[in-house]
């Protein structure tokens, strides 16, 4: 079977069957005009073929004349080592991590997730014990913060070896100075990154604190109670007003408040579960007879940290904490470490093989006297200063300097920096995952155009159609005033000559109706007391002004399709659940009565809603949906497909609006008329957009009450009225983009980043975007990868995609699940060669994953960047995690590294921090190299000359002063370098590339840097000892002075622009130590440091050591500039 197929098929044994069986595979997934989906993927009598098939990744495979399979440039699958040498590397670090969660596996065993039935406003009847209602965002607490932040540390090389070799002071045979100069920078290493840590730790504990002190009102049978967020429970009745934040996952209650604890009602829920785009319960009411059931779907839950748009809800509790959509898609925070880090870590691990080497050649050459393993050890000791303890201490004082500037640069207002460990990473970025709601777009419609067939009307012509709908209107009015015979003859008059053609105006007018009532819009008047009271729509004195009202939906596009049909006259002033009422250009109103309602779902790609007109009891099926949805079921039309491509690609989303006229007898064989007396006998209780049928259940009831296939049951029914119906008209709606989305993403673009869009929007919304925003540009193809649900036709569309070049790349979640579970190294690959991937139908949990795969699969870093909650598990995938303040809340922003206001400051972000932040720490990481090799080359030849001497050359406060006061200023000074200025740099994003590519810290560069500390190392030592005098208190004085004013030197050599503060930092050290010399006369003969001679011998040797340096720097420049001195020139 096609499930079956093998990923690596069996290699053929001749070249000619080869042959056959690519012909054959040509022929089977080669593209066929006119073949439909279902001849497409028929592999049940294919099966032999395809288990021999091979998923070719490239044309070349085509090409192989064995068939190869295991040839193909396939994704490059990291092979892991064997035996010793991968026990070395991460052997043990893959047990220790294994022991660790099987322990906590066992510790923390996750309880079995069940459906529940939950009584309305009764929590104390759960059967079961469920979470508490809590958020917590935090890394550690009180037990677990010290130990998990020394882990964090001493889990770094560098930490880990200080912490060893300071320990091993306490050893008198290995004591070679002061305790002091090893325990004290460690100490204070180890403070700086504890505070830092507990800050970030404090913060996130008074986030946490104040979203679960948030107060809710809770309805009791004492009446309204306030209750914090985290002391909700499972049954509880909570009303959220007007732009609260959603405290737990709920069901939409519709009732007044006094009914609620005089009804005996419960909700069964599905048991709690990822899906966050479906929900399968019911909800029955017992004390009726017969009890009332009545289905539950998506349309009536409230999820957890949403937004209340508009009006007040009241709202039943069915998940909570732990068990909450949000929550079950949220990963916990891990600790990120950037791509700097490891590589520093990696170089200090070569930086201690070297000390290593060098401490095994000193005690060679010594010839192994004496207890010789201890003087290896007392050598380790003395080179120690290879590896800089002081390293940790200035790249996270650095850190923190980059995220002061990015808080403080004007042109990127609003920005924080929540996470100040990883600055570097927004310099390395490769590939960026955005959301699209409310990231690239506002979320905000504009009505852009409406299409009849044979005319079309824009932005510029609405007035021509406000004036067509006014006169008919005004037309019908004096029709119905002049003849007052009845409305059923007219309807019979109508649907006896169908075949007439209907005017343009009678066509606007029928396309606007059917506009203003296929929705599942409601209007709100704010001004009135709230939702909680039930409203008579009928009455006289009801408030319909302009001013008061605001239209609320689930989707931003219903909400401006009704604003538009306001614009043009026609506007819907109220709606309940069973009624809507519209009021006419003229001030008239007309009422509908609502005999159904069917929700757009995702595999409908549409919805529709029956209406009855209650002036002419004309019964009628209203239907809008996407056009691939609806074009099999409209009648025959030659402009739709072409119309509709031609809006696409204007970026517009488009909507086909169509209609279909019922009998009464056509409609009681869909499902028996309802009584009229439904909303006031049995309306005291019902959940939103739903009412509750008193008739015998009808198939279409049954389908809907049903908990397993309930979406096909439902569909099976609605499909017998959805044949032939009335094409009416073609909308398209414009989604607003964020300011400077265009330009931003050519920025990023040209930088050389990748942008992926990750959206759980509709893959026909996605697409739109996708086009108007520039993510697509107008030039490139875009190949839609088709549903697949099985892994035959998941290889046959891979292999159609394959084929592809140079074209973006828009899948939906369902398809790409099934691609990754089978064939998931070969569709990252193909999709990682797209300019641009669009994944449409995203759940959270699939959004991490994408990241997670692009990640392993890849090695580069990636960005994800989003504005709601649905975004904060990938941006916590992510290395690098960017949060947008918007309309959806600040869940994201808070559970991002860092928080913007708009899309297009992520272009500064990058392009100017970015580049800095890296290019800063690169060269101030390898400084602080450079100062320890310098140090200990100067140690080696000094031991080397003195018999292999294992006696330490600066001592006490000479080491400590070295590596903080003498020169730890002007070498953090580094932090304020820059080489290309923010206007070159976002003028020229190409800059960009260089970077991604880790030149500016590499082993080609650290490699340079130990040849110039070896070079002056050996200079400053052997100038030294050829100089002095008579006493060796002379060699000291004047080596490490030289090596002073050499260390400040070299900054100055490293500098590329001069900032006020470098120039400072640059004397106040050289003011330190000359002042300092007074004070160490252990150290230094004053009487010869104050003569002629030593001042010569001094500058002598700095200049040996510094010039040329100075002449290579010179000519570099002048031979072999970078691409930014070429572009500053």
């Amino acid at each position: 079977m096609a499930d079956q197929i093998p990923l690596y098929p069996v290699r053929s044994a001749a070249a000619a069957a080869a042959n056959r069986k690519r012909a054959a595979y040509y022929s089977a997934a080669g593209p066929r005009p006119g073949a439909d989906r279902h001849s497409r993927y028929q592999l049940e009598d294919e099966s032999a073929h395809l288990d021999e098939m091979p998923l070719m990744m490239s044309e070349e495979g085509f090409e192989n004349e064995e068939s190869d399979y295991h040839t193909l440039p396939r994704a490059r699958i990291m092979q892991r080592k064997r035996g010793l040498e991968w026990f070395v590397c991460d052997g043990w670090k893959f047990l220790c991590t294994s022991c660790c969660g099987w322990l906590i596996n066992i510790c923390r065993r996750k309880k079995e997730l069940k459906a529940r039935t939950v009584w309305l406003g009764c929590p104390e009847k759960c059967e079961e014990k469920h979470p508490r209602n809590s958020i917590k965002n935090q890394k550690y607490n009180v037990f677990t913060f010290i130990p998990g932040v020394l882990y964090e540390q001493f889990k770094f090389f560098l930490n880990l070896y200080f912490l060893v070799i300071s320990c091993s002071q306490f050893v008198p045979a290995l004591k070679i100075g002061y305790l002091y100069t090893y325990w004290a920078p460690l100490g204070f290493v180890l403070a700086v990154t504890m505070t830092r840590e507990a800050i970030d730790e404090f913060r996130r504990f008074q986030r946490d604190k104040e979203v679960n002190s948030q107060l809710y009102s809770k309805l009791t049978v004492r009446g309204k109670v306030q209750v914090k967020s985290s002391d909700i429970q499972v049954g509880d009745l909570i009303i959220v007003e007007k732009n609260q934040r959603i405290p737990s996952d709920m069901v939409f209650l519709r009732t007044s408040e006094k009914d609620l604890f005089s009804i005996s009602a419960y909700v069964y829920a599905q048991k709690p579960q990822m899906d966050i785009h479906s929900f399968e319960g019911t909800f029955t009411r017992e004390d009726s007879d017969p009890p009332i059931h009545e289905s539950l779907s998506i349309e009536n839950t409230l999820w957890a940290s949403t937004i209340v748009a508009s009006g007040t809800v009241i709202g039943v509790v069915i998940y909570t904490g732990k068990e909450t959509r949000s929550v079950m898609n949220t990963s916990n925070p891990k600790n990120k470490v950037g791509l700097l880090d490891l590589e520093l870590n990696r170089l200090t691990k070569a930086l201690f093989l070297a000390l290593v080497a060098l401490s095994i050649v000193m005690v060679t050459l010594q010839g192994f006297v004496g207890p010789w393993y201890r003087n290896l050890f007392r050598f380790l000791l003395l080179f120690s200063y290879i590896i800089p303890i002081s390293l940790r201490v200035n790249l996270d004082m650095g850190k923190a300097v980059y995220g002061w500037m990015m808080m403080k640069d004007e042109n990127i207002p609003g920005t924080v920096v929540r996470t100040s460990t990883i600055p570097e990473e927004l310099g390395r970025l490769v590939y960026l995952l955005t959301d699209k709601t409310g990231t690239l777009t506002q979320n905000e419609m504009i009505f852009k155009r409406l299409h009849l067939g044979t005319v079309s009307y824009g932005a510029d012509t609405m007035d021509e159609i406000q004036s067509h709908v006014r006169d008919s209107y005004s037309q019908m009015q004096s029709q119905a005033g002049g003849n007052n015979t009845g409305s059923t003859p007219l309807r019979k008059a109508q649907s006896s000559a169908p075949k007439v053609r209907k005017s343009v105006s009678s066509r606007i007018h029928e396309a606007v109706k059917a506009i203003v009532l296929c929705h599942n819009v409601t209007p709100v008047y704010e001004s009135r007391a709230g939702v909680t009271e039930e409203t008579e729509f009928a009455e006289a004195d009801q408030d319909f002004s302009d001013e008061n009202r605001t239209y609320q939906a689930s989707s931003p596009d219903e909400v401006a399709l009704v604003q538009w049909t306001e614009s043009v006259g026609l506007t819907l002033v109220s709606r309940d659940l069973t009624s809507m009422q519209l009021k006419t250009p003229s001030g008239q109103v007309l009422s509908f009565c609502i005999l159904q309602l069917f929700p757009f779902t995702s595999e409908s790609k549409r919805m529709g809603v029956i209406v009855r007109d209650e002036s002419t009891a004309e019964i009628t099926f209203y239907m809008k949906g996407a056009d691939v949805a609806m074009s099999p079921i409209v009648q025959y039309n030659d402009w739709l497909e072409e119309e509709c491509g031609n809006m696409a690609r204007e970026g517009l989303r488009t909507l086909v609006v169509a209609k279909k006229a019922l009998t009464e007898e056509q409609y009681q064989d869909f499902e028996p008329m309802q009584s009229s007396s439904v909303e006031s006998t049995h309306s005291t209780y019902t959940c939103a957009h739903r009412r509750l049928p008193l008739c015998p259940q009808s198939r279409y009831t049954q389908a809907k009450l049903s908990m397993h296939d309930r979406s096909l049951k439902v569909a099976a029914v609605v499909e017998s009225l959805e044949r032939e119906m009335e094409l009416l008209c073609l909308t398209g709606v414009e989604d607003q983009l964020q300011a400077d989305v265009r330009p931003t993403l050519e920025m990023l673009r040209n930088a050389g980043i990748k942008i992926w869009m990750l959206t759980g929007d509709k893959l026909e919304t996605a697409t739109c975007i996708a086009k108007s925003s520039h993510l697509v540009s107008r030039t490139q193809d875009i190949h839609i990868f088709r549903q697949v649900t099985s892994r035959g036709e998941a290889h046959l569309e891979l292999n159609a995609f394959r084929r592809k070049h140079d074209c973006a790349l828009v899948i939906s979640g369902d398809s790409l699940e099934v691609c990754l579970k089978y064939y998931e190294h070969e569709f990252v690959e193909l999709a990682c060669q797209c300019p641009a991937v669009v994944c449409c139908r995203c759940s959270p949990t699939q959004k991490a994953r994408i990241v997670t795969l692009l990640q392993q699969h890849t090695g580069r870093r990636t960005c994800a960047i989003g504005d709601g909650g649905n975004d904060v598990s990938m941006i916590q995938a992510a290395d690098c995690g960017i949060g947008i303040e918007g309309k959806e809340g600040k869940q994201a922003s808070l559970a991002a590294d860092f928080s913007i206001t708009q899309f297009r400051h992520i272009g500064r972000l990058l392009m100017v921090h970015g580049r800095n932040s890296y290019k800063r720490s690169a060269a101030l990481g390898q400084f602080v190299m450079h100062r320890g090799l310098i140090i200990s080359t100067m140690q080696a030849v000094f031991s080397s000359v003195f018999y292999f001497a294992s006696v330490p050359l600066y001592q006490g406060f000479l080491m400590v002063g070295y590596a903080t006061i003498y020169t730890m200023f002007p070498v953090f000074s580094l932090v304020l370098d820059q080489d290309v200025k923010p206007e070159m740099a976002m003028l020229y994003p190409e800059l960009y590339k260089d970077l991604t590519k880790g030149r500016s810290l590499s082993f080609k560069t650290f490699l340079i840097w130990v040849l110039i500390s070896i070079y002056q190392g050996g200079i400053l030592m052997y100038g030294a000892l050829v100089l002095f005098e008579s006493e060796f208190v002379h060699v000291v004085a004047i080596s490490f002075t030289a090596l002073i004013l050499t260390e400040l030197l070299m900054v100055a050599l490293t500098v590329r622009t001069w900032h006020w503060l470098m120039v400072v930092a640059e004397f106040l050290s050289l003011g330190c130590y000359v002042s300092s010399l007074a004070f160490l006369n252990e150290y230094f003969d004053v009487a010869f440091i104050t003569t002629v001679t030593f001042l010569w011998k001094v500058s002598a040797i700095t200049v040996v050591s510094c010039l040329p340096l100075y002449v290579l720097k010179y000519l570099r420049r002048k031979l072999s500039p970078p691409s930014y001195c070429k572009l500053a020139s």
